[in-house]
Formats: C-alpha cells, sequence, structure tokens
C-alpha cells in the first residue's frame, strides 16, 4: 500500500476481523436475537396470568403458563451457555489473528523501529491490549443486538398498553444520549493515556527483570523500586482519571434510570386515579407496565457498559493500528534475487547517521572486499564498526553513498536473499530459551542432526555439550542464562558454521573467550574464512593479524589501512595500539 494511500477507519478495520468468523459470528447473533425475546416474554404471561386467569380462577392455563415460562428458561439456559462460551471463542479467535498479523508487522519492521520502542510497551500492545479488543469483539455487537431488540421490543409492548406513559418515558432517551455524547471525548482520551501508561510500566518492567543481575551486583534494588513507583503512581494517576469519568458518566445513567422509573410510579398511579382518554389502565397493567420498564432498562444498563467496553477496546485497537500502520522493510521493486553470493562488497563513499538530525556515524567510508578476502575493522569504540556489520544486510539504509555486493547495489536486492548469503556472529549474541540443539539448528531448520554436531564440533562446543545431563537437549535459559559467556559465544558460532555462508561478519566474536579456547576458536573461524568473503570486528589485534586488509577506523572514518605487516611497519595508530595490547 502506498504511503499516500488514505488507510480505512480504525472501526471499519476492527469489523473486518469478523469476516472469517461470519459463520461464528451470525450464529451467536441468532442466540442473541433469540434470548432478547425471551426477555419479553414474562412480562406478557405476566399481564394475561394477573388480566385474565388469577381474576377467572383459570388455574389450569396458569399451570400452561408456568410450563410454558419453564421452556423459555431452559431456551434462555442453553442460548446463555451459546453466546457466554461460542462468542467468547469467536472474540479469543479474532484476538489470534490480529496478534498473528501484529507479530508477523513486527517480524517487518526495520531495526530502526525496535531502537525507538520498547519492548514491554510492545508486549503490553501484544496481550493486555488484545485481550481489551477480543471482549469487544464478542460482548460489543452482541449487546448492541440485544439492546435495540429490548429497546424497540419493550417500546412496542408498553404502547400497547398506555401510549401516552411510554412516550414519557422515552422522552428521557436524548438525556441518556446526551451524557453518553458529552462523556465520550473525554473517556477515549482518559482510557488511552491509561493503556500508554501500563505499557510504560511493562516496559519498566521488562527492564527491570532482564538487569536483575546487574542491579542484584551494583545493590541497587531501592532504586529499582524507586523507578517502579514512580511509573505505577503515573499509571494509577492515570487510571484515576479515567475511572473518574467513567464513574461520572455511570452515575448521570444511573440517576436518569431512578428518575424514569419515579415517572412511571407516579405518572402510573395517576393514570389509575383519574384515568385516561383511552380508559383501561389498572394495576395488572401498572404490574405489567413496571415490568417492562425493567426490560427496557437492562439495554440502558448494557450500553452503558459497552460504553466502557468500546472505550477500552477500541483504544486497544488503536494502539494496534499504530504498530501496523509503521513503515515496515520494502524491497525495491522488482528486487533481485540473490542466489549464490561470490562475495564481493564494495563501499563507495558511504555516511550514516541514525535519524534525520543526529550525528553521522560513518563520514564518506569507502572500502572493497574481493571475493573470498578477510577484511578487519579496528580502532577505538564508537567509530562505527559494528554500524559498517549492520549495513551489509541491510539492517539500517545509508544515508549517502552506496554499497554493492557482487556489483548489485544492495537497496536493488531482496532482503530474504541478501541476509541469505550472510551469516553472522555478533558482539551482542543472543541465544532463545529453548535447547542448545534448537539454537544452533535455528541458521537452517533443515539441517541434520549430524550436521548440526558437526557444526559444534567445528565451534569446539560439542565434547562440552556431550557432558550436560540432557546433551544437546538442555534448555538454555532466558538468553542463554545457564551458559558461561564463552559457551554462549560458541553456541553463536557454531550457528554460524551451519548456515555456511559465503560471507561471513565476525563482530567481536571471540571477545569472550579465554586465550586457549579463542586460539582453538580462530583456527575454526580461519578454516571456515577460506574461500568466503570475511568481515572481522576485533579489539584483540592479535586475531587479526592474518586479514588481508585491516581499516583503522575512528569518529572521523578510516585513518590507517593496509596489512598488519603495512601498518607496523608505518608505525602509526594501529601499530601503537597493537604493542599497547601485547604488553596487556
Amino acid at each position: 500500500m502506498s504511503k499516500q494511500t488514505k488507510k480505512p477507519s480504525h472501526l471499519s478495520r476492527f469489523i473486518s476481523y469478523f469476516k472469517p468468523h461470519r459463520r461464528l459470528f451470525f450464529l451467536d447473533s441468532a442466540a442473541a436475537i433469540l434470548l432478547a425475546a425471551c426477555e419479553l416474554f414474562y412480562p406478557n404471561v405476566t399481564r394475561a396470568i394477573l388480566s385474565d386467569y388469577i381474576p377467572g380462577g383459570e388455574w389450569r392455563m396458569i399451570l400452561v403458563c408456568s410450563v410454558l415460562l419453564i421452556v423459555v428458561y431452559l431456551m434462555k439456559y442453553g442460548l446463555t451457555y451459546f453466546t457466554g462460551y461460542w462468542g467468547h471463542v469467536m472474540g479469543v479467535r479474532m484476538q489470534a489473528d490480529m496478534r498473528r498479523d501484529m507479530f508477523a508487522h513486527l517480524e517487518k519492521l526495520p531495526f530502526s523501529y525496535f531502537d525507538n520502542n520498547k519492548t514491554g510497551s510492545l508486549m503490553s500492545r501484544l496481550t493486555g491490549d488484545l485481550f481489551d479488543v477480543s471482549e469487544l469483539a464478542h460482548h460489543g455487537p452482541e449487546d448492541l443486538l440485544i439492546s435495540a431488540i429490548l429497546l424497540i421490543g419493550s417500546f412496542i409492548l408498553m404502547m400497547t398498553i398506555n401510549p401516552w406513559l411510554t412516550l414519557m418515558i422515552f422522552c428521557l432517551v436524548p438525556l441518556l444520549v446526551l451524557i453518553t455524547l458529552r462523556k465520550r471525548g473525554e473517556m477515549t482520551a482518559a482510557f488511552r493515556q491509561s493503556k500508554i501508561e501500563m505499557g510504560e510500566i511493562n516496559a519498566g518492567l521488562e527492564n527491570s527483570i532482564s538487569g536483575i543481575r546487574v542491579s542484584k551486583a551494583y545493590n541497587a534494588a531501592e532504586g529499582e523500586k524507586a523507578r517502579f513507583a514512580t511509573d505505577n503512581a503515573r499509571f494509577v494517576e492515570s487510571r484515576r482519571r479515567s475511572v473518574k469519568v467513567m464513574g461520572s458518566f455511570m452515575a448521570s445513567s444511573a440517576l436518569t434510570s431512578d428518575i424514569l422509573q419515579l415517572v412511571v410510579l407516579i405518572a402510573g398511579g395517576l393514570f389509575i386515579i383519574f384515568g385516561n382518554s383511552e380508559g383501561g389502565f389498572d394495576y395488572p397493567e401498572l404490574v405489567t407496565f413496571i415490568l417492562y420498564v425493567n426490560v427496557f432498562l437492562q439495554p440502558i444498563r448494557k450500553l452503558i457498559g459497552f460504553v466502557e467496553q468500546y472505550q477500552n477496546g477500541m483504544s486497544g485497537f488503536s494502539r494496534f493500528c499504530e504498530v501496523m500502520d509503521a513503515d515496515p522493510e520494502e524491497d525495491a521493486e522488482n528486487a533481485i534475487t540473490l542466489d549464490k553470493a561470490r562475495g564481493d562488497i564494495v563501499f563507495s563513499d558511504v555516511s550514516f547517521s541514525y535519524g534525520e538530525g543526529e550525528k553521522e556515524v560513518l563520514h564518506h567510508i569507502s572500502f572493497t572486499v574481493p571475493a573470498g578476502k578477510t577484511l578487519a575493522l579496528v580502532g577505538p569504540s564508537g567509530g562505527g564498526k559494528t554500524t559498517i556489520c549492520h549495513l551489509i544486510p541491510r539492517f539500517y539504509e545509508v544515508s549517502a553513498g552506496s554499497i554493492t555486493v557482487d556489483g548489485h547495489d544492495v537497496r536493488a536486492l531482496s532482503r530474504h536473499s541478501l541476509r541469505e548469503q550472510i551469516g553472522m556472529v555478533a558482539q551482542d549474541l543472543f541465544l532463545f530459551n529453548a535447547s542448545i540443539y534448537d539454537n544452533i539448528a535455528y541458521a537452517r531448520p533443515s539441517a541434520t542432526r549430524e550436521e548440526v554436531y558437526a557444526a559444534a564440533r567445528a565451534a569446539n562446543i560439542h565434547e562440552y555439550i556431550e557432558t550436560m545431563p540432557h546433551g544437546y537437549d538442555t534448555i538454555v535459559g532466558e538468553r542463554g542464562v545457564k551458559l558461561s559467556g564463552g559457551q554462549k559465544q560458541r553456541v553463536s558460532i557454531a550457528r554460524a558454521f551451519l548456515k555456511n555462508p559465503p560471507i561471513l561478519i565476525l563482530d567481536e566474536a571471540t571477545s569472550a573467550l579465554d586465550n586457549v579456547t579463542e586460539r582453538m576458536i580462530q583456527e575454526s573461524l580461519s578454516e571456515l574464512s577460506e574461500g568466503r568473503t570475511t568481515i572481522v570486528v576485533a579489539h584483540r589485534l592479535s586475531t587479526v593479524r592474518r586479514a588481508d586488509e585491516i581499516l583503522f577506523i575512528d569518529n572521523e572514518g578510516i585513518a590507517e589501512r593496509g596489512t598488519h605487516e603495512q601498518l607496523m611497519a608505518a608505525g602509526g595508530r594501529y601499530a601503537g595500539l597493537y604493542e599497547a595490547t601485547k604488553e596487556a
């Protein structure tokens, strides 16, 4: 969809999620219609008993009416069960559809989106917000349908009893509508802010729980509690504002309902005492009329509840749409599929910043990595080495200049085919809360078990895994917490071995390893790099001596370039840094 194309309204997008479940929706709606009809049945039977059968001593008809009411109540039981069970099933299925769509969309969003949005807030939208939406999906149409039938049905039946009293009652309906419209805007803003604050609490919780080890190490529990208390207080305040508006609305609506009943009692009594132009209004009809007024009040109460539910649900759906409307990563029209890359990489006058108006991280960077060669990136932190690694697979787009792979501008290639050609071992490595086997096989799910074992052997971790009680089926915990830093890094390296790509990016791939293990891994990495284009980022300069070319990158760009021998002979910053690391 073009960015200029006008998107449908939130309400129409919400209604579109009913389409796959329309059969269940229509069945639920039919059950709701019958349920409303059952509600209208009792007062009419009561009127007949009070007006005709009791005065006439027709006890058989009273028994017939009683049996009829029992049948109606059994029908109500079945219909209530159907709407309560299958109606919720429909809502849950719609919630699952929305969650599926949102998760699929999140997978397409660029790195920059996750740089600017908190994980906890996104999880709040996926769970809490969509739960409110599913409740609206089930109860909303059902309550509106039942309310409409009860309002119309009770109006018609009350008109048959006493038209003037009925019209007096319905004169109060516009007052209720006016109260609802007046409070709706306030409730929308208040409930939306409440959801935003709930998202902030979840984001803070996710951050605090993820960093619990750091918190304990620095005895920072009091500070974390203070931060949580601040977020919690903001949520309480926003929730207080929303329930204050809701409370005002409910109180006004309840007062209107009470006045309505009072009008019926006083006016009905006066009609009986003084009579009316049509005559015939007596005690049984007043009792029947009061019963219908209670039927009439049911949909009003439902509609009052619906207003709160609608605000909650549509606030949640609005936040859902915010995520769905975020621009995903898009390939160029007629994007080229890179089937089997040779690995020629060229940076031509590349500049990059993480956002408009922000300082450039890379300034006019140019270099070439011929296929099968190794390029090492070294230099002080913050120079942009990791950024270079992220630009090659198009995690971010260059601000100026171009990057080509095998002569193709990466912007002209499909992201999927480009990333298929690249294997990464990142500095900020991540393991899923799954088995060691699953974490290695993640690189190529179709791999055989023997291929996974071979990758683990190449990464020098197979023997260690075999000593674990559950071997390859050992669960590593969240972010691999049950493994040491070196073990996690080796599992990550095994992934790269299994993927077997033509282009390797090793961003501090051996930073968490001891010297002995590092040498063993370096031999494996050298073997893996053979015949492949490899980009290595390293602070331990001893690991880059064999590179075909080394770039020394600082905040100004490429300060030095050459082989290890050339840079050492030049006696520049690389040589100074190398000597310093040797002494260390």
